[in-house]
């Protein structure tokens, strides 16, 4: 039985999203851990680094960063990227089960929601055209669409970063997720030219 590359790109992104949704779990287990035994990680202790459950979360998630990586070689970013969600859905439900997090109404919605989301957007996905050479993704890079796209993604990171960083990141979890969003929306084309090269 011969597997098609698509087929190859979709298990490794359910993959992906298995070893990363579980890695947030076991992390947490490992920084309440070691959060009993010193100094809590959130005040500057550093005893979660001699917990041997944080470490296979880490592992876990090096892991599924390294099968995201390959679905793209293997897959369109089209098909890849929407699986990603199964990550987030993936930590609510073991959150729910293994740290006792109650997972509301809403809760259930948003994961609905996210899978409804990613199947549509899988199944009407265009084709994927792939550039053939460095020229081209070069041409494809000095748009000046593109271009617009880079300066302003920059500047929202950079006032994330300089702005609101210092003033909310220690209470609002959207600053951290932004500037990491962010700046992920450039991994397709570093992708690309690691590719090409």
């Amino acid at each position: 039985m011969v597997i098609s590359d698509n087929t190859r790109g979709l298990i490794l992104a359910i993959s992906s999203s298995l070893f990363i949704g579980t890695s947030f779990i076991l992390k947490k287990k490992g920084l309440k851990r070691a959060a009993d035994a010193g100094t809590r990680a959130g005040v500057g202790g550093y005893a979660y680094l001699l917990e041997p459950l944080w470490w296979t979360g880490m592992i876990s998630m090096i892991v599924g960063e390294v099968a995201n990586f390959v679905a793209y070689i293997y897959a369109p970013a089209v098909l890849v990227t929407p699986l990603g969600v199964l990550s987030i859905i993936i930590s609510a439900i073991l959150a729910h089960f293994l740290l006792k997090e109650r997972l509301q109404r809403l809760g259930v919605l948003g994961c609905i929601s996210c899978i409804m989301g990613s199947v549509v957007i899988v199944i009407h996905a265009p084709q994927e055209n792939m550039p053939a050479s460095l020229e081209e993704i070069w041409i494809l890079a000095t748009q000046p669409a593109f271009l617009a796209y880079v300066a302003a993604t920059l500047s929202v990171v950079l006032a994330l970063i300089l702005h609101f960083e210092p003033r909310y990141g220690q209470t609002n979890i959207l600053v951290y997720l932004g500037i990491c969003s962010l700046m992920g929306s450039f991994t397709v084309i570093c992708f690309l030219l690691s590719y090409h090269s």
